[in-house]
């Protein structure tokens, strides 16, 4: 485990570190997992892909902790046991840069778990940043 969650006054931050953008990327989404659930079982949910695309790299990995959030409350499921496949910055249609995303998690039906509401991710001190060779992440979800 690659994440530590932090309280942060009435919502919950998860610090993470890794080797790869993928890495860290996954460890944060894994410490949403960890605020959301304390004990997530391992026997039950099937795995899921999806993609996501933004004009920043910070932006991305916000945009990947919403959709998760996003997918948690139609699939009526906690994603979990994520898998972050690529990072990358790719050029979009229109010939601009942007970072895309594709990953995969399993969904563990809520009714088979006691599950906290995280309600979103935040901007309010959130990090993503290369230091000394390693990646390392920061933050804040509203609860």
């Amino acid at each position: 485990m690659n994440f530590e969650l932090r309280d942060h006054t009435a919502d919950i931050a998860v610090s993470a570190t890794g080797d790869s953008l993928e890495a860290i990327f996954g460890a944060v989404a894994d410490g949403l997992a960890a605020a959301s659930c304390g004990e997530i079982p391992g026997d039950t949910g099937e795995r899921f892909s999806l993609a996501v695309s933004a004009e920043r790299r910070d932006a991305l990995l916000f945009d990947y902790l919403d959709e998760l959030i996003y997918l948690r409350d139609v699939r009526v499921e906690l994603p979990v046991d994520h898998r972050v496949e690529s990072v990358e910055r790719v050029e979009s249609a229109d010939g601009s840069p942007e970072w895309h995303l594709e990953a995969s998690a399993r969904g563990v039906p809520l009714a088979a778990i006691d599950a906290r509401e995280v309600k979103a991710v935040t901007y309010s001190e959130m990090q993503l940043e290369r230091i000394d060779g390693s990646w390392e992440a920061y933050v804040v979800f509203d609860v």
